[in-house]
């Protein structure tokens, strides 16, 4: 299953591990996201929000 928000489209990012000796090598940068229950269109959907999308309240929680 894809790591991408469903509704802002946030997705993974890459990036480097620094160690102390600033030796580098690539990591991922993943968006944190939930499974909640949302009302869509008066419907009550499944998805997968990262937590800006939550905190923001661009989701409507079913209660």
């Amino acid at each position: 299953m894809a790591q991408v928000c469903q509704l802002c489209g946030k997705r993974p990012v890459s990036g480097n591990n620094v160690s102390h000796a600033h030796n580098k090598t690539k990591r991922r940068f993943k968006p944190n996201l939930q499974r909640v229950r949302a009302v869509v269109e008066g419907t009550t959907k499944r998805l997968r929000v990262c937590t800006r999308c939550i905190r923001s309240g661009k989701v409507t929680k079913v209660a």
